[in-house]
């Protein structure tokens, strides 16, 4: 018997820690992505990202991928309205599902310039063996002008409210993150047109209306615009930041993730992802502080770490139980290249997030 007790603890010391491996290695996937998003559908799990048309992934169980080719084999012809040259690689795309349609918003821009759109396509199944899978693209959402708009219409993310509707935040840089609600369509702005600032950080007044604040801009001489000082603030990251927002409903409250910093370099990247909550969808959304995030606050819950370069544009879901951060973060042990995060997120006694890299 007392063998039998001893045989059993050691099954179940064993169990324990391959269960424990398992969680380990589901921190991260070695897939390479940027920007995922996810959602759970007709028994699958889809991630899409930016890539070449949208890349699309999918997995029976979040820990194998394979790779389902691009949304938009060939890009849209509006596309070369926006830019020109553009060369179908597009950003930053969210999924959502709505009255039994699946809806894929994208983005269409160029770096360090806010000539950008986010668009809208939609499908009736995400299985690509159905024969009904078919994307249906509407075309631009928004719009944005450089010169004309200090926000830039990228990083789109979906939210509903208690009612039920949906809103549309969204931004990167400039003079920060916006949301306005969709109109039942869920292809454009509900009219009249009412827009809230949610998130944003700190923008020298002087600099140019073009810039976006990390002097990446091709079309700007920055040596001519700018003073040392200046120039050299806007290359550390210091004027406006923030990007990629993603709103999480739970216990009560809108959560808001974001990224600070510079994203898209590798090694030298240096996101992070910082949170707030509000108990409306507008905001005012507060850190753990009670700083208001339009203001510049935020509480940092993934940065820098022995495996992680930087890590970036999160997003948050529940899987069968479970809330997780999506995210991607550069591997330091394999080039700067950008990996799946799949992290648990666990809440404090205050329902504050929290989440461990691994």
């Amino acid at each position: 018997m007392r063998y039998l007790n001893k045989t059993t603890n050691y099954l179940l010391a064993a169990v324990f820690a391959l269960a424990l491996s398992m969680q380990v290695q589901a921190q991260w996937v070695d897939i390479q992505v940027h920007d995922p998003v996810m959602i759970e559908a007709e028994g699958q799990y889809y991630i899409f990202n930016t890539g070449q048309g949208i890349a699309m992934w999918s997995s029976p169980d979040l820990e194998n991928w394979d790779y389902e080719g691009p949304i938009f084999p060939e890009a849209p012809e509006w596309t070369y309205d926006v830019n020109p040259e553009f060369e179908n690689h597009i950003w930053a795309p969210d999924i959502t599902k709505h009255d039994g349609t699946y809806y894929l918003f994208y983005s269409v821009s160029a770096f360090g310039r806010n000539r950008s759109a986010i668009a809208v396509a939609t499908n009736s199944t995400l299985d690509k063996d159905d024969p009904d899978y078919e994307w249906v693209d509407h075309g631009p959402v928004i719009k944005s002008v450089p010169g004309r708009d200090m926000w830039n219409a990228i990083d789109p993310n979906i939210a509903y409210d208690e009612e039920g509707n949906p809103w549309m935040s969204f931004g990167s840089f400039w003079m920060g993150l916006k949301i306005f609600r969709l109109d039942e369509s869920m292809t454009k702005p509900l009219e009249p047109q009412t827009w809230h600032t949610i998130a944003a950080r700190h923008r020298d007044w002087t600099l140019d209306e073009r810039d976006a604040g990390d002097a990446a801009n091709p079309e700007l001489d920055y040596d001519e615009i700018y003073d040392e000082e200046t120039l050299e603030k806007n290359k550390n990251m210091g004027n406006g930041a923030i990007e990629a927002p993603f709103i999480f409903k739970k216990n009560g409250y809108y959560y808001l993730f974001a990224s600070w910093d510079r994203c898209c370099r590798g090694l030298e990247s240096s996101y992070k992802v910082i949170v707030g909550r509000a108990k409306d969808i507008t905001g005012p959304y507060l850190d753990m502080d009670g700083n208001k995030l339009k203001h510049g606050g935020g509480t940092i819950i993934a940065k820098e770490n022995e495996l992680w370069a930087a890590v970036g544009h999160p997003a948050a879901y529940t899987f069968d139980g479970t809330d997780y951060l999506v995210a991607h973060a550069y591997a330091k042990n394999d080039e700067g290249r950008p990996k799946l995060i799949l992290a648990e997120i666990t809440w404090d006694e205050n329902d504050w997030p929290s989440v461990t890299l691994k």
